[in-house]
């Protein structure tokens, strides 16, 4: 355990200004690092076997936890310091700086799935990381990214899906939509999930078409593109009431999940 006293400090840098996306955006990934925010993030990070950096925790905190942290130095800092290196108060006291590691390839991910989730132009990290923890609890084995879409391993999108974006395999597909071709090749039916009043309600889909569903979500209120709806096999829907028309698109990812899971 390592006692950090000024915001400033060099070893705090892979931490620094962690409310700035785009700022985060040009040196994260770059830099080959993602941030786990909270224990049980953080756990689960070590659980899916990735390699810690550094850990940045509460001073009150860390001698309890330090013991337990494997791999890296353990940074113990004040409220305050964390307040003022981080950008945001950090309720829970514990932050911790991981490698990442190469994505997989799009043909193993199709090779070894039964059930995919795409997504198109999906730039809301909260959303993101919500599907992302759908994906893992509904039955879905992997999610495929357009070139557009959000950084999964970004600080909220981890938060939001409560560490599942370590357990579910994803790549990123290109070129787009183009790439959508391949999906179907590798035998997946791909459905297209709008709102659009030619698409088949979901829980009237044929048992051919569940067999092996890769479910294509667009981002919210934009929705799919048409270039992508046009490689579509099948526009679906989730059935609506109350004059309501869609759902946003996390939530519109859990019931379509569920209902894919179910029918199998």
């Amino acid at each position: 355990m390592v006692p950090v006293t000024d915001p400033d400090d060099a070893r705090l840098a892979d931490y620094r200004a962690l409310t700035d996306v785009a700022l985060r955006t040009q040196w994260e990934p770059p830099h080959g690092l993602f941030i786990a925010e909270g224990e049980l993030v953080l756990r689960r990070a070590l659980r899916a076997g990735f390699a810690p950096r550094s850990y940045l925790i509460e001073r009150d905190r860390a001698a309890a936890l330090a013991p337990q942290l494997p791999g890296a130095p353990v940074y113990a800092a004040s409220p305050e310091v964390l307040q003022h290196t981080t950008g945001f108060h950090v309720h829970r006291g514990v932050l911790a700086s991981f490698h990442r590691r190469p994505l997989p390839e799009v043909a193993e991910l199709l090779a070894t799935a039964r059930r995919v989730v795409v997504c198109e132009d999906i730039n809301n990290h909260t959303n993101l990381g919500a599907i992302f923890r759908s994906v893992a609890g509904l039955g879905a084995d992997a999610v495929l990214l357009s070139p557009s879409c959000a950084d999964p391993l970004y600080r909220r999108s981890v938060r939001v899906s409560m560490g599942e974006v370590f357990a579910v395999p994803y790549a990123r597909l290109e070129p787009w939509p183009a790439g959508l071709a391949r999906v179907a090749q590798a035998g997946f039916t791909v459905l297209a999930l709008t709102p659009a009043a030619d698409a088949v309600p979901l829980d009237r889909l044929t048992t051919a078409d569940r067999a092996r569903p890769a479910l294509l979500l667009g981002a919210e209120g934009a929705g799919l593109s048409a270039a992508a709806l046009a490689v579509a096999d099948r526009r679906v829907a989730i059935p609506m009431q109350g004059g309501v028309d869609s759902l946003n698109v996390a939530a519109a990812a859990a019931v379509a999940c569920w209902e894919l899971a179910r029918s199998t």
